[in-house]
């Protein structure tokens, strides 16, 4: 049986949470986001919660919160409902960039890093990030005639640049 899965607005993001709690889906998986900036209708970033009802021996149910949220705006905090949360809600916030109001893990730093080392600027997981390495060396990835071959090039096609590649004249020199 698939999950069951949930849209709910930003604003209602931690009741909704909390009501699927009260449903029994009490054992919290995993939160985490999707960047969804380039969807013309609603750009902005989905954020997904996972949540698993365990109550009956041998029956497993899931369950999948997901809520949109525009880039710049906070998302109320699940710390409340799930302590769990707090590791999910500071990768998240690391990783592309998005607050959470009310965050408490009981440490009293709010949100910090978690994954990336010290002094690391930017949010690597958005689709907007530059990765400097592909930057810094040739793509091994490349499925048109002379992407990362620089020996074998095809006048007749069209050279693709591949996702999160920054144009040639970015990076060190």
């Amino acid at each position: 049986m698939a999950d069951e899965t949930r849209v709910v607005e930003a604003g209602d993001w931690p009741q909704a949470v909390a009501a699927a709690r009260g449903e029994g889906y009490a054992f919290f998986d995993w939160l985490s986001a999707v960047d969804r900036t380039d969807d013309a209708a609603a750009p902005g970033f989905d954020v997904v919660c996972h949540l698993y009802d365990v109550s009956a021996p041998g029956r497993l149910r899931g369950i999948l919160l997901s809520t949109r949220v525009a880039d710049g705006e906070a998302l109320p905090s699940l710390t409340a409902v799930f302590a769990g949360a707090a590791w999910h809600e500071r990768e998240t916030h690391e990783m592309f960039g998005i607050g959470f109001d009310g965050f408490d893990d009981g440490s009293g730093l709010g949100l910090r890093p978690l994954l990336l080392p010290d002094g690391f600027e930017g949010t690597p997981l958005r689709k907007s990030f530059q990765l400097a390495a592909r930057a810094s060396k040739p793509w091994p990835g490349g499925k048109e005639p002379g992407e990362g071959h620089e020996s074998v090039r095809s006048p007749s096609r069209r050279r693709v640049q591949a996702a999160g590649v920054p144009p040639p004249e970015w990076g060190p020199r």
